[in-house]
């Protein structure tokens, strides 16, 4: 938030309005940032039916905010287009009729200079709704308002996500920002640390934001178990590889089998093989693969084999969530500029890098919570309706905004999908 609007409300607010609009100022700045890179004509386009064009996620944050707070909570405010939210609408069936989301890519116009000009009109009646309300308005729209910019971080990451899709499929194999050099670090030695079974509490409590879905709090029975103390590397990965480990069925999944036998998985995705060996497309363009980092763009398919193939097994979700909830949340995350993967220091007596890096693939199905109950209305479409036939993944990656994730974290994609930020830590029972 400005100097000038702190000060003009200061005194009248208490420290959450503050804090929410300023998260709010910074949250809408930094997706601008991510946009500013950019050409038009790289903003438009669809790479695949998963992604989305970027200015498409732009409009549609905005749309997020103008439909659960600016309508209902602005008195006399005036939606900016009336086929907006037709068009940015994602899978809000409450919320109205949506354009098909694998046309995405068609949506020509607004220009990319519109969506701008949209995204300034909502910040600015968001910015005069904040500036005026009082406590009572302010009580109702803080949560709506904290989780809309909890779901703009979420677009920002799949802003880099989908960047990233659409530039590998560039022959020019074009960078989307300059490549940051890390401190050469070696990986590690895997370790294995013990952690005992019990009775176990796992998901949100307190005051502080969470979705929904990682409620409500409940007991979990865990038997002895044992996790490695890193992630897993592309080393690792490429002797897998070499060692059949795309050639023999008996590590996979019938689904994923399948996909090996479609020619589907080879390597993890944007991985080639050259000359020179194997090599990636990243943010920054077409780098050798660094053995020492984690791998990551592999599907749960693909997590779940290598596991077999190392005579392990991926953690699962309440093991990872135990193991991980006292840690801090220190790893690298988008802010670090890396934009990619990078060795971890190695911790003497803790795992490392359970936040930041690489998403970590659990052996959990995503599924409701004991006790669970999705909110009333729209938002309750957010997360619970996709309960069906994805995995959970922990710990947050290198495209994830600083300041997003948590122990309680639980992030979902389908088996097959390898364009987020996944790799994989192992686990075993003892």
């Amino acid at each position: 938030m400005s100097d000038v609007r702190a000060d003009r409300v200061e005194g009248r607010r208490g420290d959450t309005s503050l804090r929410l609009q300023s998260m709010f100022e910074r949250v809408r700045a930094t997706s601008e940032d991510l946009a500013a890179g950019l050409q038009p004509e790289d903003q438009v386009v669809q790479s695949m039916p998963d992604c989305s064009p970027t200015k498409w996620h732009l409009a549609h944050v905005s749309w997020f905010f103008e439909t659960f707070i600016l309508v209902p909570h602005a008195p006399g405010y005036e939606v900016a287009h009336p086929q907006f939210a037709f068009l940015f609408n994602s899978y809000y069936e409450a919320a109205g009729a949506r354009h098909n989301r694998f046309e995405r890519g068609l949506i020509t116009r607004p220009t990319v200079d519109e969506v701008a000009a949209y995204r300034d009109y909502v910040t600015s009646a968001m910015n005069r709704l904040m500036d005026s309300a009082d406590e009572g308005l302010w009580e109702t729209i803080a949560p709506l308002v904290e989780i809309g910019c909890h779901h703009e971080q979420q677009h920002q990451e799949l802003i880099l996500m989908d960047v990233l899709n659409l530039f590998s499929r560039n022959p020019l194999r074009p960078a989307y920002r300059p490549w940051k050099a890390s401190v050469a670090r070696q990986a590690e030695d895997l370790r294995w640390l013990d952690h005992a079974g019990g009775v176990f509490e796992i998901g949100h409590k307190g005051d502080a934001f969470s979705y929904d879905n990682e409620s409500p709090r409940h007991e979990v029975l865990l038997r002895p178990y044992r996790l490695a103390s890193r992630a897993v590397t592309n080393a690792e990965w490429i002797a897998f590889i070499e060692d059949g480990g795309y050639a023999r069925s008996d590590l996979w999944m019938m689904d994923g089998w399948v996909r090996v036998k479609r020619g589907e998985y080879e390597a993890p995705l944007y991985w080639e093989k050259t000359s020179g060996g194997w090599e990636a497309m990243t943010l920054s363009g077409q780098h050798r693969v660094d053995p020492d980092a984690p791998v990551v763009h592999v599907s749960w398919f693909e997590a779940d084999a290598f596991a077999r193939w190392a005579g392990k097994r991926l953690p699962t979700e309440a093991e990872w969530e135990v193991a991980a909830r006292d840690l801090p949340q220190d790893g690298n995350f988008m802010d670090s500029g890396f934009l990619r993967p990078v060795a971890g220091v190695p911790a003497e007596s803790r795992p490392s890098g359970m936040f930041g890096d690489v998403w970590e693939w659990t052996a959990s199905a995503y599924t409701a919570y004991p006790g669970y109950k999705a909110a009333p209305g729209a938002l309750g479409e957010y997360n619970g309706k996709f309960m069906s036939g994805q995995m959970v993944l922990r710990g947050g990656g290198c495209a994830t905004p600083d300041g997003h994730i948590r122990a309680t974290y639980r992030n979902f994609f389908y088996p097959h999908q390898r364009w987020a930020f996944a790799g994989l830590r192992l686990a075993e029972d003892i």
